[in-house]
């Protein structure tokens, strides 16, 4: 044990409490739909954002002080690693939370090369491996960290140089045997610099080639070592290059039908990535439940009058709840789960916010979840939707032609009359839940 939490207990569930460290509607062993919240939930904890994350921001440095900060250790080292393991599980615990995610980076020390790298990243699989056999939370997935290190400043799979891209490969497969070994549910690919930042030196369709071959050359591999969970990709719009490939689920969508992994790949959507694309987070959960890949969520929000990915916990519930309610939709998750890519204020230097953090969001989740299920158990939304094209019950026009069609027109003397969509009516009805 570390001393990094001390004097916090385990996070309960008392929806009385008077303190911020208590659950007042996350109860995990509460029935919902059939099933227990937590198994609909699946919350998990985001390595990078709770224990890898200095505090800094674009216009200023470092503000937390943490005890495996290299400047504490003496290095950027495996002892450090280690002690910011400790910490890990011990808040895992205290939380409750059944899994957690994490980078390459965020667990192990950059080494001199891929070599090094390597075996710094089995070492720290199998001593994460330990506490979680030690009856620790599972991994919900993990990802290779190919946009931090300076070679990947013109990406990774989309590199003008081949050397990179083979050295990205190299640590996707090392990352992918460490989910394995580990039990990971999901593997994520997430291209944080695959997009450009001019065309003026850029070759599109080459990149393009490029990220379509990585990508199905990895999917084999995970199948080749029987990883049986879900591989996804994670749309971003931009930040940090002008373009991002991987803009929004329909981009990613016409991505894999283009390179036939349609049926292998599914998408992991963060509500702050759909917020900058343009769109609204249960826009993107709709579209990618309709289009048969949806998988996971990261659960955050931006700063509205920011305008850029801040990263932040969630606090809206009625938000929130249209998320869960499109989520459910979709069938809810099956290798997916709630992981809060999210990070605390640069000001809240604390241990003790860590925790209250989560604590929140959980609750928030938890509302807005509740919420959604009710509405769709009730299926007023669904009843009206289902009302409103229910002229296509039996219809045969989509397997008609435009000349057939006109005649038919012509024939029935069709004027239609325009009929009300009765949106106001449902966002009072939605509000009645929320």
């Amino acid at each position: 044990m570390t001393d990094f939490f001390a004097g916090l207990a385990p996070v309960r569930f008392d929806p009385d409490a008077a303190d911020d460290l208590s659950f007042r509607h996350y109860d995990a062993d509460e029935m919902v739909m059939g099933k227990r919240m937590e198994d609909h939930l699946r919350f998990s904890a985001a390595w990078w954002h709770s224990f890898a994350w200095p505090g800094g921001d674009p216009f200023g440095g470092r503000t937390f002080e943490r005890p495996w900060f290299p400047d504490a250790m003496g290095g950027d080292t495996m002892e450090a690693a280690k002690l910011k393991a400790d910490v890990a599980f011990e808040m895992f615990g205290l939380l409750g939370q059944p899994f957690f995610c994490f980078h390459d980076a965020d667990i192990r020390p950059e080494g001199d090369g891929f070599a090094e790298n390597t075996r710094r990243l089995e070492e720290m699989t199998d001593y994460i491996g330990g506490k979680m056999q030690a009856g620790g939370p599972k991994l919900l997935w993990s990802t290779a960290n190919l946009f931090g290190h300076r070679r990947y400043m013109s990406g990774a799979a989309t590199n003008p140089d081949p050397d990179v891209f083979a050295f990205a490969a190299a640590t996707v497969k090392t990352c992918i045997d460490a989910t394995h070994r580990l039990g990971g549910q999901n593997y994520v690919l997430w291209g944080g610099r695959e997009g450009y930042e001019t065309l003026l030196n850029t070759d599109l369709a080459r990149e393009r080639e490029q990220a379509g071959r990585f990508l199905t050359m990895a999917v084999d591999y995970a199948r080749k070592i029987g990883f049986d969970g879900t591989i996804l990709i994670e749309p971003k719009p931009q930040e940090p290059t002008k373009h991002q490939y991987d803009y929004d689920v329909a981009t990613v969508y016409g991505f894999l039908k283009d390179f036939g992994l349609e049926g292998e790949v599914k998408v992991n959507i963060e509500q702050g990535h759909a917020i900058l694309a343009g769109h609204s987070f249960e826009h993107e959960l709709a579209l990618a439940g309709a289009l048969g890949i949806f998988g996971s969520i990261d659960m955050n929000r931006n700063d509205m009058q920011s305008g850029w990915d801040t990263d932040q916990f969630p606090e809206n519930v009625p938000e929130v709840a249209r998320a869960y309610y499109e989520v459910l939709r979709a069938g809810g998750f099956i290798t997916g789960g709630t992981n809060f890519d999210a990070k605390l204020r640069r000001q809240s230097l604390d241990p003790v916010d860590l925790i209250a953090a989560h604590v929140g969001a959980m609750d928030v989740c938890a509302r807005g979840f509740k919420a959604a299920a009710k509405l769709l158990e009730d299926g007023v939304l669904e009843t009206a939707r289902v009302e409103r094209y229910a002229g296509w019950d039996g219809s045969d026009l989509l397997g008609s032609d435009l000349e057939t069609i006109a005649q038919r027109v012509e024939r029935d003397g069709l004027n239609p009359a325009p009929r009300s969509g009765r949106q106001e009516r449902l966002e009072n009805v939605w509000n009645r839940y929320v």
